[in-house]
């Protein structure tokens, strides 16, 4: 079992910063994906950018350009650097752990919301 715990999240307003963290309890850390995925209400959990141990991204398209993620394998750590802010990236963003090697294994955080003021 992987514990993920998010912190970072809040108010802020529109244009404005914001990053998030996401802290792994594994000494595996660098054999998972990590990512944040976000999820708003009444629609479905996006994906908002992966990482892969080796440190490949992959974004969404709607936040090409100002986010970025990042992880620090020996701090276990997984981050999500939110610049120029909009009301539509309100949500309730998740962090994410995925491998794959005998059996698949999936792990979520709790969730840190963040909401962006006009």
């Amino acid at each position: 079992q992987v514990q993920l715990v998010e912190s970072g999240g809040g108010l802020v307003q529109f244009g404005g910063s914001l990053r998030l963290s996401c802290a792994a309890s594994t000494s595996r850390f660098s054999t998972y994906s990590m990512g944040w995925y976000r999820q708003a209400p009444g629609k479905q959990r996006d994906m908002v950018a992966v990482i892969t141990g080796g440190g490949d991204t992959n974004y969404a398209d709607s936040v090409k350009g100002r986010f970025i993620i990042s992880r620090d394998n020996a701090k276990n750590m997984v981050y999500l650097q939110m610049n120029d802010l909009r009301p539509d990236d309100s949500a309730v963003y998740y962090c994410h752990a995925a491998r794959h090697m005998i059996l698949r294994e999936d792990y979520w955080g709790q969730g840190t919301q963040v909401t962006v003021s006009l």
